[in-house]
């Protein structure tokens, strides 16, 4: 156990300096997020303050994600990954150390960006409640991410899988349009996404939405991090076989 944790932290470490921490892993993360939720806007200006919960997911998910296929497959493609087994470290513990890595820049770029809001945009936000629905959020869009890069084996390849499901949650999760005013069909294809559950939570949590279940948001998030992760460490572990 000792050995995994001190491989975990390694793991982060290493990934955060060499591919989180860079100019295109921020940009991708932030400018493209709020890039996008400012066309939206001044196409059709209305109150900015109901957007923001919709950037925050968004950046939650793009800076998560922004790096997963370099991270995985990339360094699968090197024999990196392959190299840690001589550690004393087990499958699950690389890939966990892989998920977390994404996971902590997410949390760093969502932060700053909160931030901003908060003292620029004078926006109302209790961080408690804050994090307890980033977390899990973070968690979810990091698995789903290491889940999606594992099913191919080239980083291109792993780039356009990512894309497809990102960019289907940014149109049908509530990002720019409620879900609740969208077709039928769309309503029940949008909440099989862990976006519409993090856009929720965060408009529960900073007061745009009254009535919102803030854990139980959390708790479904919570379980699509369980259900992307069992498949990512199955798949995994038959790269090394």
């Amino acid at each position: 156990m000792r050995d995994d944790l001190r491989g975990i932290w390694c793991i982060i470490a290493k990934d955060m300096k060499t591919y989180y921490l860079k100019p295109p892993a921020i940009s991708w993360g932030i400018v493209f997020p709020i890039a996008w939720v400012l066309a939206f806007y001044l196409r059709n200006p209305v109150d900015f303050k109901g957007l923001i919960p919709g950037l925050l997911a968004m950046t939650a998910l793009f800076s998560t994600t922004a790096a997963e296929a370099v991270v995985i497959n990339f360094e699968l493609r090197l024999g990196s990954l392959e190299r840690l087994l001589l550690a004393p470290i087990s499958i699950m513990a690389i890939l966990l150390g892989k998920i977390l890595g994404g996971a902590i820049f997410g949390l760093l770029m969502s932060s700053l960006v909160a931030v901003m809001c908060v003292f620029l945009l004078n926006f109302d936000l209790h961080w408690i409640s804050f994090l307890s629905i980033l977390l899990p959020a973070l968690l979810a869009f990091s698995t789903m991410g290491s889940l999606l890069c594992l099913m191919v084996k080239e980083v291109f390849e792993a780039q356009t899988l990512l894309n497809l499901p990102r960019f289907v949650m940014v149109f049908i999760s509530g990002v720019v349009y409620p879900v609740e005013a969208m077709p039928k069909a769309l309503q029940f294809l949008a909440h099989l996404f862990p976006l519409t559950y993090a856009v929720k939570g965060f408009q529960g949590v900073s007061g745009v939405s009254q009535g919102a279940n803030v854990a139980l948001h959390a708790a479904v998030l919570m379980a699509f991090s369980l259900i992307f992760f069992l498949p990512a460490a199955n798949l995994l572990s038959k790269k090394f076989e």
